[in-house]
């Protein structure tokens, strides 16, 4: 930690020709491209209308803020409950693939177990302390990947301690989530992989063992809860709170660590005056939902922004593109602090499937901020490395390599 290399953020990745500055041809967009080039797609696209039939999604793709909204809150014309849901495939039923009556049994016993003032106080102090020993742990070392050192382990630390599972601990738990998520992406995309398929089979059944034992633990939030619902359906539906709980709260931390890291001058706002940490995070949500993507079916013939959609049909509420939507957002490709008077974001749902755990995730995003802000002098992306956002539905900076000096040279 004696030097440190003259550290250069990358300014991202050039558009290509083929999207800047006109519609493209749905028919022509690729999975890896919207994977790879997702807000530039989406760009084009956007320049057809809010509502484009995306082949290779197989769907309608809403990227509009006000259709995406009007689905989002419509669950009896665009509904979850389809035997398609990626979700229920791999997890079985739960509040994400249920609506009407259904769905309140299932939401509500969780909602109420993880009320956000209670959770806070229960929660937070322990976040903060796991927060700042993932940080000083390597914190010698004055280099590291903060995707893989932080956002992951804290958030799976997160997940583990709401729902007492501190005996399976973070790594196994990561691991059960990792499989499970990964045959949901490939599930919702359409893809057929009978190995991620049996792997995630065999994750549930262990979450689902362990949720049970921990469910009898009379002080824990899942005792609350386990009277309510059978033992699958709190298996099920303690997936489904993984899935915010980590990958919605790692996607937060890594992407914000990023865009922070890519605006220095932004980072070093934050650092001087930590009441913009709340401003930060929102506005990184904004601009990168961590889930960029919700999945609805229509239940009915309807008119969508214009577009008609048949009964049946699929589709896909890009929030990643509501959340960038021109008519909306003043510059809305940019990371701006100070937005006043603009709707709030999309990142955790509208509608009876919002997110019961928003404030749990904001909690744990602002403990990882100040842990590194406050043990990791001068932080800066390693310029050596690359780092950036991908996916089409779950997207985060996988690897956050980073540097910075002793905090006793820069002093």
């Amino acid at each position: 930690c004696s030097f440190r290399r003259p550290l250069t953020p990358s300014p991202g990745r050039p558009r290509r020709r083929r999207w800047y500055g006109h519609a493209v041809d749905p028919a022509l967009v690729t999975l890896s491209e919207l994977a790879s080039e997702h807000h530039d797609v989406i760009d084009a696209l956007r320049e057809r209308g809010p509502v484009s039939q995306v082949p290779a999604l197989g769907a309608w793709l809403v990227v509009g803020r006000d259709a995406a909204v009007e689905v989002m809150r419509d669950s009896e014309r665009f509904t979850v409950d389809d035997p398609r849901f990626a979700t229920a495939q791999v997890v079985g039923p739960s509040m994400l693939s249920l609506d009407g009556q259904e769905h309140r049994r299932h939401r509500s016993p969780f909602a109420a177990a993880f009320r956000p003032a209670a959770t806070a106080a229960a929660l937070g102090p322990r976040i903060d302390a796991e927060a700042r020993r993932l940080v000083g742990a390597i914190e010698p070392d004055c280099q590291a990947d903060l995707a893989l050192g932080l956002a992951g382990p804290l958030a799976a630390f997160a997940s583990m301690i709401a729902l007492g599972l501190e005996p399976i601990g973070t790594a196994t738990l990561l691991g059960w989530y990792r499989k499970i998520v990964d045959a949901t992406e490939r599930s919702s995309l359409g893809l057929n992989d009978p190995a991620a398929s049996l792997a995630a089979d065999t994750a549930m059944s262990s979450l689902t063992a362990a949720v049970a034992e921990a469910s009898e633990r009379p002080d824990g939030a899942l005792a609350q809860i386990a009277g309510l619902l059978s033992a699958d359906e709190l298996g099920s539906n303690a997936a489904v709170f993984l899935f915010g709980g980590i990958e919605t709260t790692e996607g937060m931390i890594a992407n914000l660590l990023l865009h922070l890291l890519l605006h220095p001058e932004v980072l070093a706002r934050v650092n001087q005056d930590r009441g913009v940490i709340a401003a930060a995070i929102e506005e990184s949500l904004r601009l990168e939902p961590a889930v960029a993507r919700v999945d609805r079916f229509a239940t009915t013939d309807v008119v969508l922004a214009g577009t008609s959609i048949s009964r049946g049909d699929f589709v896909v509420v890009s929030l990643s593109g509501a959340n960038r939507d021109p008519n909306v957002y003043r510059r809305p490709h940019e990371f701006d602090l100070d937005r006043v008077g603009e709707p709030a974001h999309l990142a955790f749902v509208q509608g009876p499937h919002a997110c019961i755990g928003a404030h749990l995730a904001r909690l744990v995003a602002t403990s990882a901020l100040s842990a590194v802000l406050d043990l990791l002098p001068a932080v800066s992306l390693d310029a050596g490395r690359d780092a950036a956002v991908e996916g089409i539905v779950f997207r985060k900076a996988r690897s956050i390599p980073v540097t910075w000096g002793s905090a006793a040279a820069m002093g």
